[in-house]
């Protein structure tokens, strides 16, 4: 990516300014998450949505590079080393980058639901819930895989640490049976209305995630 005021070029990965101008210059990352369109409408269903009619004759529904979400295959336009304790394009859920980096195996934690960890002395808990179609899977964006949504949150409410596991729908909380959504919001039971801490992830395929995170560590521990 590069900025058309000064022509820097950035990381995509972690906002940071690789050459030119601004060299060595940090954007704030803000935390995000990768949902499906009908968990983000009944999240927000008075939210705005970009519009297609953007100018330009593309085709937002298609993936120009149809299959490269193969685990099999190797990435390619990388030409660094690859970390072997995982395949290159394992998905993982990465945090923790400007700390304790950690790298959450993807198909455990669809398995699991729910993996609890810890990060600079908090405790973390991350989740997935199933329903959300992989953009770089099949040419037609609609039609991939189910790589799930994912969260990853302080689990710590009022000085309590919440314990969590996966329902048909959302997440539970042991300690008082709230219901919880894939935001980490509680929307039923006694802590209805309180918002976990939304902490920055990402994710992303195993050769990305090592080649900015060498020391990372990787979740769930076989």
């Amino acid at each position: 990516m590069y900025d058309r005021q000064t022509e820097s070029l950035w990381s995509h990965f972690d906002g940071n300014a690789l050459a030119g101008v601004l060299t060595g210059t940090e954007l704030d990352r803000i935390p995000v998450q990768t949902v499906s369109w009908g968990d983000w409408l009944a999240q927000n269903p008075k939210g705005l949505v970009l519009s297609r009619d953007t100018g330009a004759n593309r085709d937002y529904g298609r993936n120009p590079y149809p299959g490269y979400d193969n685990i099999d295959e190797d990435p390619f336009l990388f030409e660094g080393d690859l970390d072997g304790r995982l395949p290159a394009k394992e998905r993982v859920v990465g945090f923790g980058l400007d700390s304790r980096p950690a790298a959450v195996r993807l198909d455990p934690l669809l398995e699991q639901g729910v993996i609890s960890t810890e990060l600079d002395g908090r405790p973390v808990v991350v989740w997935a819930l199933p329903g959300t179609a992989s953009a770089l899977d099949s040419a037609s964006v609609d039609g991939g895989r189910d790589v799930g949504a994912t969260g990853v949150f302080v689990s710590e409410h009022e000085g309590r640490v919440l314990t969590f596991r996966r329902t048909a729908s959302g997440f539970e909380d042991a300690e008082t049976a709230s219901t919880w959504t894939v935001f980490g919001r509680a929307v039923d039971g006694p802590l209805e209305g309180v918002q976990l801490q939304l902490l920055d992830h990402v994710d992303t395929f195993w050769f990305a995630w090592a080649a900015f995170s060498p020391d990372t560590r990787v979740l769930p521990r076989e």
